[in-house]
């Protein structure tokens, strides 16, 4: 884990999968947390990479904001897969969700829309305060 323990962890959706405006009890998953088996989540400071390395393309994305201490009994901290996005040398161990996929109501705290407008960074700066 890292330390100190986070108060939020995020999950970033694709708009291809857009997020309801009233979240149902499960969403549905992507593609590559259905293969591993877990959900693929990351802290406030891993944000801007993961945008980076899945999302670059993206003209927007849905950031989900869990409350840790929600599903801190879920979480396995574990290393990023080098062969999936490269090395992410730096940013330590990333939080990964296992409880049977779901995602939903229940452990999103709050959601929030970003736009891609020729990089992330506008909407990194924006949602600073945010981004705890």
């Amino acid at each position: 884990m890292t330390s100190p323990k986070p108060r939020y962890i995020y999950k970033l959706v694709s708009s291809t999968a857009p997020v309801p405006e009233s979240l149902p009890e499960k969403l549905p998953v992507s593609d590559i947390d259905s293969r591993s088996g877990f959900i693929h989540l990351s802290t406030a400071p891993q944000v801007r990479n993961t945008l980076h390395y899945f999302f670059k393309a993206e003209p927007i994305v849905y950031v989900l904001r869990i409350e840790y201490d929600y599903v801190e009994n879920d979480i396995r901290w574990e290393d990023p897969d080098g062969n999936v996005c490269g090395s992410r040398g730096g940013e330590g161990m990333f939080p990964h969700l296992y409880n049977e996929l779901k995602l939903g109501k229940d452990e999103i705290e709050s959601v929030a829309i970003w736009k891609n407008e020729g990089g992330w960074d506008d909407a990194l700066k924006k949602a600073e305060s945010w981004l705890v």
